[in-house]
């Protein structure tokens, strides 16, 4: 049974492009009021402006969650000109891949501070407010989704920081899901393989190149693959938690 979300309020970051952009997109659909969390403002004006057109609601916030003010700012926003938190879902995120001995250390310092110190601000801010709308109607439950990856399960070559970044938000998630389950606020955990995003595109052109002839012949997700999965997480009853997704093209092996 798919339950709608109408009389909540969803967040999502990294909501520019991508799965963010997507997942904002499929919550609007299923009745939420969505804030669209990241530092493209043009691109999240445009996507506000879409959902209204489709009878929704959503409130665009320009902001960068590296930034310990901004993320709380954003949160805090959210709820003073939406009226609540239901659901968040932490999407932002890079993937800079390449062997550890040539990378630049800032490529590390960039994930670590988006991947993983950008989430926690945002779900340290977000607690609270879920916690109090989990004690609420219209569905007495609330939800943090954080979009871990396939390189948070399996750690390969190539990829040590980043698989590093998404191995702490699987665990991270766990750990808090075991605190905050018992009043009713889900954690959950999607792991996307292979998707067609704007992802790739930082990655350097040597990287890009390696990385071409792994996946050459891969058939990769679309964003909206993992959006149906945020999604059907989000939507189950309140008895239902849904903790960890992993979502991968068929032809992916690893």
């Amino acid at each position: 049974m798919t339950e709608q979300l109408n009389g909540t309020v969803a967040l999502v970051t990294g909501a520019s492009s991508g799965i963010g952009h997507a997942t904002a997109r499929a919550l609007a659909a299923h009745g939420a009021a969505v804030a669209l969390v990241a530092r493209r403002k043009d691109r999240l004006d445009g996507l506000a402006d879409a959902i209204a057109k489709d009878g929704g609601r959503a409130l665009a916030i320009e902001a960068d969650i590296t930034d310990r003010a901004q993320a709380q700012g954003a949160v805090e926003r959210t709820v003073s000109q939406l009226g609540r938190l239901d659901t968040v879902v932490n999407n932002a995120g890079v993937m800079l891949l390449g062997p550890a001995e040539s990378a630049p250390i800032e490529e590390w310092e960039r994930m670590v501070s988006l991947n993983v110190t950008g989430l926690l601000y945002v779900a340290h801010a977000a607690l609270p407010h879920l916690l109090k709308a989990a004690e609420q109607e219209p569905r007495q439950v609330a939800d943090l989704v954080n979009i871990s990856s396939v390189a948070g399960r399996i750690a390969r070559g190539g990829s040590g920081v980043y698989n590093l970044t998404k191995f702490g938000v699987t665990a991270f998630t766990e750990a808090l899901r075991q605190e905050v389950a018992g009043r009713h606020v889900r954690l959950s955990v999607v792991e996307p393989g292979a998707v067609a995003t704007e992802l790739i595109t930082h990655v350097r052109q040597e990287v890009l190149m390696e990385l071409a002839k792994r996946f050459g012949k891969m058939d990769p997700l679309l964003s909206e693959d993992i959006a149906d999965a945020v999604a059907y997480i989000v939507t189950r009853p309140r008895r239902v938690a849904v903790n960890e997704m992993l979502v991968r093209p068929t032809n992916q092996e690893m």
